[in-house]
């Protein structure tokens, strides 16, 4: 018994030294910890968006040429304005995500905006994935459908196509397209798992603690 109420004393002693928080004291530093991983988020789309603009710039002139042969610039180019549109509406949402998150003065109001922020963050990832995809695979139908051109194309501008029949010319093509996209998408995916998904752990876990405190 000596020994056993000598624990307990430790372990009392031990336990005054721990700061305690109050209720107030764990509800801001969750408040701030959701804000600042909101903000990144912000941060982190902006920089992507920044990207795929300078990518855009640096595209070689070979390419442009070749979607210029095979009629595809006005289309590449109504479809590129579309999705800068979207972008923008999507950071804004961001944006105004991170203003609504700062002055939430409640743990309901938080909790919901926490959910609201993962529900945005996840529709901006699948409209990135899906849209990427079904622009892969329509673009790639329609250079199935005018094989004509993109034969000619492709042996006037690269001589070892033109040594080779034209079946086996477009399986090559499409087989070196098939690829790429695939590399491609699995690359976005990857980047959105590991970047956005580390970000929306962070989110969900601060959501559990601020389930706890809920009264």
């Amino acid at each position: 018994m000596d020994v056993l109420d000598t624990l307990k004393k430790q372990w009392q002693e031990r336990e005054q030294q721990f700061p305690k928080l109050s209720y107030d004291d764990i509800y801001s530093m969750l408040l701030k910890k959701s804000s600042s991983v909101v903000k990144w988020i912000f941060i982190i789309s902006v920089c992507e968006l920044l990207f795929w603009i300078l990518i855009s710039f640096v595209v070689p002139d070979s390419s442009r040429e070749f979607n210029e042969q095979m009629g595809l610039k006005t289309a590449f180019t109504i479809i590129g304005v579309i999705n800068y549109i979207i972008f923008a509406f999507f950071l804004f949402i961001f944006y105004k995500n991170y203003r609504s998150i700062k002055v939430t003065a409640t743990v309901k109001q938080l909790m919901e905006s926490i959910l609201k922020t993962r529900k945005t963050v996840n529709y901006f990832v699948y409209y990135n994935v899906i849209s990427t995809a079904l622009l892969f695979i329509a673009i790639n139908i329609y250079y199935f459908l005018h094989k004509e051109e993109l034969t000619k194309f492709l042996s006037k501008s690269y001589e070892g196509y033109g040594s080779i029949p034209q079946d086996k010319a477009t399986m090559v093509f499409f087989g070196a397209q098939i690829i790429v996209g695939a590399v491609f998408i699995g690359l976005l995916i990857l980047f959105y798992y590991v970047v956005y998904g580390f970000l929306l752990r962070r989110l969900k876990r601060n959501y559990r603690e601020l389930k706890k405190i809920e009264v």
